[in-house]
């Protein structure tokens, strides 16, 4: 089984895009579908899981923990905002993994006192797909993170491109998290397979 989270890792907000990227080949995808009600997000997830059934993807569940343990799903993500409202002891009881959005020290002790299975970092550039109230973080504090982090993978994330990715890899990232480098791109299916021959050893 490929290390959890994959070295590529896109997120996305939809069933069809989840389809689309395991056929490829694609071993992590997040599921980040926002202002769902719990009916509608009980919905999605379980579509999306479906969806990755006999592939080799792994679903992430952005936020929605109720339903990914309602749906049984293996993992989780949640932003700092989340982590807020989360019943966090419920969420590891379920066996479902954890990993925690960080932006700044303060964030990532709080992530870390939840002993996460990965740290996610960002932006890592400038991102236009949302609104942020950080800078961008630069290669230099994913270094830094990864050194205060330790064996937890590091995700890095935030206006990533493929272009980007050696140098991001080489600052200490394990797993890169990729938005609109897929989902924005011309030819979302040759992105994918070039990130996959980046990244798959």
């Amino acid at each position: 089984m490929p290390a959890y989270p994959d070295r590529f890792y896109p997120v996305v907000d939809s069933v069809a895009w989840i389809e689309r990227l395991a056929k490829l080949g694609v071993r992590t995808v997040q599921l980040r579908a926002k202002d769902l009600d719990a009916t509608a997000a009980n919905e999605i997830v379980r579509d999306a899981l479906k969806a990755a059934e006999g592939t080799a993807c792994e679903i992430v569940v952005n936020d929605y923990w109720q339903a990914a343990i309602a749906q049984g799903a293996d993992h989780l993500h949640l932003g700092q905002e989340d982590i807020e409202t989360a019943d966090i002891p419920t969420i590891k009881k379920a066996g479902i993994t954890l990993g925690i959005s960080t932006h700044d020290h303060d964030e990532l002790n709080i992530a870390l006192r939840h002993k996460p299975d990965y740290v996610a970092l960002g932006p890592i550039y400038e991102t236009t797909l949302k609104k942020m109230r950080f800078a961008p973080q630069g290669y230099a504090r994913i270094t830094e993170w990864k050194k205060l982090i330790g064996k937890i993978p590091l995700v890095a994330i935030g206006g990533i491109k493929l272009e980007h990715a050696k140098d991001i890899f080489s600052a200490g990232a394990d797993s890169i998290a990729v938005v609109s480098d897929v989902t924005l791109n011309q030819n979302p299916d040759q992105r994918v397979r070039d990130w996959l021959a980046l990244t798959i050893a």
